[in-house]
């Protein structure tokens, strides 16, 4: 089996204990308001039991996070914060309010302790905003397109062009924008990196369209696809295979890096909580991988990962195996 995979929220022993101690314990009962979403916050929380529902709005999936993760941390690094969404207690809850005079307190008396925290969290924060960067350059770059599309017939050929590789429900590549991702690989490939593939499949799709109708269903393969895309770098490539099987190609150093992407993926997906008609859908996925050998095609590296998929499939699901 994969060894267990901290979660990049996810706190250590040393670093709850450490919290607990200098944080304020709050009590909440079932859809509790903690904050708004655009409030100014001056604490972070961490929480001890219990499930914490992060509203995003805007079209957005909710996430669920639970013991031992925490939120709300950039109030503490950079102060007076607007939140980027609601936190609600998704049911009777428990958690560690660390304000802002006990946080510069702990930067005295656990210099390193806090140091290896802070460093964490801004990594997973740079590459937050990195994979926000990415999307918004992606964003204005189709716009200019559309733009000088009204004005050139070659860029209309171009633009029509890039909208035959792009998946139309989900925005992600589909199978032909993989294959000329494939065509041009050699040039985009960083000498100093691995290749390796990922095959994420939706668990019990069938059952979800069944239950939940149509309507659900694409709502969960654009979530699914989103949690995929957040877990590509901008040298991968990240598309829909069809139905509800996605793959990302990832540029990688080493084996255990493609396995945190491949945790990432079934943690992100597992967390998704969707609001309104869709409300009690639960999420989650297979995720199957490989290195890909340098001397085989596409059709080997998919053989490689499916077999991987194949056996925790078999396993039940919602899990991940990386075979090096």
């Amino acid at each position: 089996m994969n060894r267990p995979v901290a979660l990049p929220r996810q706190l250590s022993d040393a670093e709850l204990a450490v919290f607990a101690t200098a944080g304020r314990r709050r009590e909440l009962i079932p859809r509790e308001m903690i904050f708004r979403k655009g409030e100014l916050g001056r604490a972070m929380f961490v929480i001890e039991s219990g499930t914490i529902q992060l509203e995003f709005g805007d079209g957005m999936p909710d996430k669920l996070i639970g013991p031992r993760e925490f939120f709300g941390e950039l109030a503490l690094f950079i102060g007076n914060h607007a939140r980027v969404a609601n936190a609600v207690a998704a049911e009777a809850s428990s958690l560690y309010v660390i304000e802002h005079a006990a946080f510069e307190r702990l930067l005295e008396t656990e210099a390193a302790l806090l140091a290896h925290f802070m460093r964490r969290s801004f990594s997973y924060l740079v590459a937050s905003e990195q994979q926000l960067i990415q999307s918004l350059k992606r964003r204005n770059e189709d716009l200019l397109v559309t733009l000088d599309s009204l004005r050139q017939t070659q860029t209309q050929l171009s633009t029509a062009e890039r909208l035959v590789r792009t998946d139309e429900l989900t925005g992600l590549c589909n199978r032909r924008g993989l294959y000329h991702y494939l065509e041009e690989l050699r040039i985009r490939r960083d000498s100093t990196m691995k290749l390796g593939l990922l095959l994420i499949d939706i668990d019990r799709f069938k059952q979800i369209n069944d239950h939940f109708g149509h309507l659900a269903g694409d709502q969960t393969l654009r979530a699914v696809a989103a949690e995929v895309g957040n877990a590509a770098m901008p040298c991968d490539l990240a598309c829909r295979l069809g139905g509800d099987e996605f793959a990302l190609l990832a540029q990688v150093p080493d084996a255990e890096t493609l396995r945190d992407r491949a945790a990432q993926i079934a943690s992100g997906v597992r967390s998704l909580c969707f609001p309104g008609p869709s409300d009690g859908l639960r999420v989650s996925v297979s995720v199957g991988g490989s290195l890909c050998h340098e001397h085989a095609d596409w059709s080997a590296w998919y053989s490689d990962s499916d077999c991987a998929l194949y056996m925790i499939k078999g396993e039940g699901g919602d899990n991940y195996r990386v075979i090096a």
